[in-house]
């Protein structure tokens, strides 16, 4: 653990790599950011509730699937004392480095994984080399192993250059689902940051190109939806019941018939259905999982309202009863010019970076924008960069996976644009030997 974070950059990846856990369950990942961080050494370590107010918490699991999750930490050889502030699913932590008079820097990278079994393919990289997932069921199909590794490289480069002023690293749980941007957001940590910066890996963008500044992340809000009806036997008295499947898939029909918006572009999906137990019985009780987003967030809010009104007036229509809740949300936040103007510049003095795109629509949607917002409503500038990779497929697939020559460039690019807007002009390099 005494060896530089800069000097296995690839072996502290591979190693977060093999043990990803879904949001709000990282209980194994934290107590990993735990012992680097100390090794490291910060001023301030806040862990779990000590980062943000547990109450804050978005699209928190089952008390049965944290348990589970949480013995699976156990298991794996997590320390025990380390693991204890987490329990019920209060992981992540903020790392601080105060070193004097100077701006207040913020960094924040997502630590969570995906339910996506990992490939075990011949040309799978980390199942070649020993690194896969050992889940089963759960895999780093997004790579916030690099984004964690580059946090704590990051770290350890500025707190060995000639900064002035408090670093705040977020270590955000729960990205994936969009639970954790908005309590951290609303933490003390958030509060005071002048710069404040986010990343992330690939996009589509290859090796040696380096993203400055992402323009137009989607706003979105994750739904859940519960349609409650009348059984009945569906041959003897099918008009004894209130079909709450017919009325789901009336609400799906008028779901994807949402009109489109004058103001802008919006996108609404039913992702998963279940219900029902018979073909011969009237279901009673169907769910859907459903999701809208907008180009902006009030269109996301048109959109989530329609989203809902369609769900309640078709059960209606069939006599049925609909609740449906907002899990979670995040709203859209844009890169400020003056800080992508300095990411960009940074970038420019990397070796390795081929290409320095300034800004690039995202197409997507981040709960970082909750820390930007708040950042820039309380005067201080807020970016959102992309370091590419070359990844074999896409993300949230199998297959996915990426070069590690991009943990370097990852490294050197969020210390470099640190540093600049600190006032340093000279930043400690990357460690040899850090790739494959």
């Amino acid at each position: 653990m005494a060896d530089a974070v800069r000097a296995r950059l690839a072996e502290l990846r591979r190693d977060l790599h093999r043990h990803p856990e879904p949001g709000w369950c990282e209980f194994r990942t934290t107590a990993r950011l735990v012992e680097e961080l100390r090794a490291i050494g910060v001023d301030e370590l806040a862990v779990g509730a000590d980062a943000y107010d547990p109450d804050d918490r978005m699209a928190v699991p089952s008390d049965d699937r944290l348990d589970e999750w949480y013995e699976r930490a156990l298991d794996r050889g997590a320390d025990p004392d380390l693991l204890e502030p987490l329990r019920g699913g209060t992981t992540g932590c903020v790392a601080v480095l105060d070193r004097g008079e100077g701006p207040t820097v913020g960094l924040r990278v997502d630590i969570d994984g995906l339910f996506i079994e990992e490939s075990d393919d011949a040309d799978h990289d980390p199942a070649v080399e020993g690194f896969r997932s050992e889940t089963g069921e759960t895999m780093h199909a997004c790579g916030h192993d690099t984004h964690m590794t580059w946090g704590l490289a990051t770290l350890e480069a500025v707190k060995e250059s000639d900064f002035v002023g408090r670093l705040v690293v977020f270590f955000q749980p729960a990205e994936e689902i969009s639970g954790g941007g908005a309590p951290m957001a609303k933490s003390e940590y958030a509060a005071g940051i002048d710069y404040f910066f986010a990343v992330h890996v690939g996009l589509d963008h290859p090796t040696g190109e380096v993203v400055a500044g992402i323009e137009k992340p989607l706003a979105m809000c994750h739904i859940d939806a519960e349609i409650e009806g009348t059984t009945a036997h569906a041959g003897k008295a099918p008009e004894a019941g209130a079909n709450a499947i017919h009325a789901l898939g009336t609400a799906i029909e008028s779901v994807y018939g949402i009109p489109r918006h004058s103001d802008g572009m919006t996108r609404v999906n039913v992702g998963r259905v279940e219900g029902g137990t018979a073909s011969n019985v009237i279901a009673d009780e169907v769910e859907a999982v459903a999701e809208a987003r907008g180009e902006t967030t009030e269109l996301m809010e048109y959109a989530k309202s329609e989203l809902r009104r369609r769900f309640e007036k078709a059960a209606e229509l069939h006599g049925c009863e609909a609740t449906v809740d907002v899990v979670s949300e995040s709203p859209r936040a844009d890169s400020d010019p003056e800080l992508v103007e300095a990411v960009a510049d940074a970038a420019e003095t990397v070796e390795g970076v081929d290409r320095v795109v300034q800004t690039a629509d995202f197409g997507a949607s981040e709960d970082a924008t909750f820390l930007m917002e708040r950042v820039q409503r309380d005067g201080g500038l807020a970016c959102y960069s992309i370091v590419g990779t070359d990844h074999p497929t896409s993300h949230h697939t199998a297959t996915f996976d990426v070069d590690e020559r991009s943990l370097e460039t990852g490294v050197e690019v969020l210390t470099r644009s640190i540093l600049s807007v600190a006032g340093v002009e000279s930043a400690p390099t990357v460690g040899a030997g850090a790739n494959r």
